[in-house]
């Protein structure tokens, strides 16, 4: 019986609109109504989440960050995972040296040293997405973006790192060159041993602390609440929802998901994100009405 389910955002729970379908939303009404638990997981800041999650007639509890922080339904702080800042500030040298952009978030905000580098690498992204708008009108609509609008911009991220009230739950690198760009840094950081490196598409790679990790993340919470691990079930579609896919009872991988997932994953669902949650979780309330 499924007690507890756990659904990546981007590119599952979303359509490609960017929004939560009106029959997620209403599966996952209907799922909440018959005792099953439904947290989001996502690389994505609690603020943010939360906003969009709420602005779609929701209320669930979060995996944050990917599994830096993770709040109950009434927004409590169950688990968190912080980098050590001495490890951030290492992590920061290599990035530099290796001239990467990238990001440093906390649970509050995401911090840039260029936000112009962000338009753009967002931009890149957008373009590639939707062939039939040009670059140009993509930093355009980048540039106008939450994303970007709610950035804080500082002079230096080792200056930030002095600041002892900084925590750090994420660093996050961008290239548009796509996976190869990242071959030769992610070994660098990863002889600092204790991080979890993933990634939610091919243009970047997320940095955590080890235990930060959506899997590691899901566990908790579900220890805390009583629930066994064969008993949840956790969806998702790409490299970052691996930890979370591989440790739930049952793993499911989106009809998009990348084919590590989908070789992970004890189910699949051929629907798009439009429906595809819904119909998973309308699967796991008609099994658990026969128990």
């Amino acid at each position: 019986m499924i007690k507890l389910v756990a659904c990546d955002l981007d590119g599952t729970l979303f359509n490609s609109n960017m929004e939560v379908s009106e029959e997620n939303v209403r599966a996952i009404h209907k799922a909440q109504k018959s005792g099953i638990e439904f947290l989001i997981a996502t690389g994505r800041a609690p603020k943010q989440s939360r906003a969009i999650i709420r602005n779609s007639n929701l209320k669930t509890g979060f995996i944050n960050l990917n599994g830096a922080l993770v709040f109950d339904t009434n927004d409590n702080l169950i688990v968190k995972h912080a980098l050590p800042t001495a490890k951030a500030k290492k992590i920061v040298d290599i990035l530099h040296q290796n001239h990467f952009y990238f990001e440093i978030i906390t649970a509050n905000h995401t911090y840039s040293e260029s936000i112009e580098k962000r338009i753009a690498n967002f931009a890149h992204s957008l373009a590639i997405l939707n062939p039939n708008i040009t670059f140009k009108q993509a930093v355009a609509i980048s540039a106008g973006s939450k994303a970007i609008l709610n950035m804080v911009h500082v002079n230096s991220f080792k200056k930030l790192l002095a600041d002892p009230k900084i925590e750090v739950m994420k660093i996050i690198a961008f290239d548009s060159r796509g996976y190869e760009a990242f071959i030769d840094v992610k070994k660098d950081i990863s002889k600092l041993g204790d991080l979890a490196i993933t990634s939610s598409s091919a243009a970047n790679i997320e940095i955590n602390d080890v235990n930060a990790q959506k899997g590691i993340a899901l566990l908790d919470y579900a220890k805390k609440k009583g629930i066994k691990r064969e008993e949840i079930a956790a969806i998702g579609d790409n490299l970052n929802d691996e930890s979370m896919i591989r440790e739930a009872g049952t793993g499911v991988a989106m009809g998009n998901a990348v084919p590590a997932i989908k070789k992970l994953a004890q189910v699949q669902t051929k629907s798009n994100n439009d429906n595809g949650v819904a119909n998973i979780l309308n699967k796991f309330l008609a099994d658990n009405a026969k128990k």
